[in-house]
């Protein structure tokens, strides 16, 4: 169901900005996202609300990708789903320590990037240049600032550029999918 691809990036950006812009001590630009939903904060419920959105919403994305576009771009879908699911299950701040929790979310992260890549080469297999290109330069985009996020000292920032701007590519794949419900057919050579 592509209103998967609408409502879970919309309810997971929409939590971790409002969140993040109005708790006392929290610095979008330095914490991760996931430091909102720790165990026993005032924010968990919240933050924890917009994970299992998104992680059902790229759940039902991940069906109608894969009716609309054939290749294996729908299980980067299905994966981030899941493993957002398991964020919002998982959260830091509980006996079980940070690795589970940063196992999930890394699966998240490394699939949300690797998502658009691998629609890329299906759109191109397609004749979507257009798509193609952009869905590539969204994923290299979004591994570079998700790299980042682990390395540098804003990583709050990075992460949460890599993550937006796979949920816009998330949200205008959707979008397109709605308004061809026959899917991504061959178009001849010079469509973008």
């Amino acid at each position: 169901m592509a209103v998967g691809g609408l409502v879970g990036p919309a309810a997971f950006v929409t939590a971790w900005s409002v969140l993040g812009a109005t708790t006392a001590g929290y610095s979008p630009v330095h914490d991760a996202i996931s430091r909102l939903a720790t165990s026993g904060s005032s924010t968990r419920l919240g933050m924890s609300t917009g994970f299992a959105v998104f992680g059902a919403g790229m759940t039902l994305y991940a069906g109608a990708l894969r009716s609309a576009l054939p290749g294996p771009a729908w299980t980067m879908a299905a994966a981030t789903g899941v493993a957002t699911l398991g964020v919002a299950a998982l959260p830091l701040g509980t006996s079980a320590g940070e690795a589970p929790h940063q196992a999930v979310a890394g699966v998240g992260y490394a699939t949300l990037a690797a998502l658009p890549l691998v629609a890329g080469r299906s759109l191109a297999a397609r004749g979507w240049r257009g798509w193609a290109r952009y869905s590539t330069a969204t994923g290299a985009v979004s591994a570079v600032c998700v790299l980042a996020s682990a390395i540098g000292p804003a990583s709050g920032l990075f992460q949460r550029a890599g993550l937006t701007v796979v949920d816009v590519w998330v949200v205008a794949s959707a979008l397109e999918i709605l308004r061809r419900p026959h899917g991504y057919a061959p178009v001849s050579a010079g469509r973008t």
